[in-house]
């Protein structure tokens, strides 16, 4: 008797000690379960957070879609006037106003001194002179214009492109957006922004219905600060 019930004795007690060892099994698990849910989702986060703040500093997202944009295929013109100067401190002081070939301009005549240092939004009681800003042209400047007809909504996008676009590697922050001056040109029927880049060999212009991030990086990538009759100048 007395062996029987401390053969029974054991055998319980065995079976509470393989239970609490199931037992702390178990809580071991949970929390390890819960430890990795955890990590996953703060990985998760992280990962959103990271592509969001990305995605915010991408020039493509602002706007619409190029295939919403009412774009025309960019231009490829002829350029002329590289290194030409008018106006004061030059041959020919008394031009004061260049009337150029293409709305908007891809290259010309131009005054002495580029806006230095330029600003990336102008608006119409700011914008430099035309003429002055195509001398930034000459130097790899991209130039995005909007028109009186650019609803504000728009303009306030372009102000949001304006200083990403100068972040982006192949503008080598030469980028201005600057309100367009009317005289000297209407834009086609249905656009109301440009943008102008003078190549080294030859000019190109986007003319779009609406404000594209993506269609104006397109753009930018494809005519760099690089490809310009002066590259290297401010």
């Amino acid at each position: 008797m007395a062996k029987t019930a401390e053969k029974n004795r054991k055998a319980r007690v065995e079976e509470l000690r393989k239970a609490q060892v199931a037992a702390e099994r178990r809580r071991t698990m949970l929390v390890v379960g819960a430890a990795v849910v955890a990590v996953l989702v703060l990985t998760g986060i992280v990962f959103k957070v990271v592509r969001d703040a990305q995605a915010e500093k991408d020039p493509a997202n602002v706007g619409v879609a190029v295939a919403a944009a009412s774009c025309d295929p960019a231009t490829n013109d002829p350029v002329t006037a590289s290194g030409v100067h008018v106006g004061p401190q030059t041959d020919k002081p008394n031009v004061t106003r260049v009337a150029y070939k293409t709305v908007p301009p891809t290259s010309g005549e131009h005054f002495v001194s580029p806006e230095y240092p330029a600003r990336a939004f102008y608006s119409t009681t700011d914008r430099p002179a035309m003429e002055t800003l195509v001398h930034n042209l000459e130097h790899g400047y991209t130039v995005v214009w909007y028109t009186s007809a650019t609803p504000q909504a728009q303009i306030d996008q372009l102000k949001k492109l304006s200083d990403l676009a100068r972040a982006m590697p192949q503008t080598s922050g030469k980028f201005i957006v600057s309100a367009w001056d009317d005289s000297y040109g209407k834009f086609p029927a249905g656009k109301t922004i440009g943008a102008s880049h003078w190549g080294a060999n030859t000019g190109h212009r986007l003319l779009c219905g609406s404000v594209s991030g993506a269609a104006i990086k397109s753009f930018v990538t494809s005519y760099p600060s690089t490809d310009a009759p002066e590259p290297n100048g401010q």
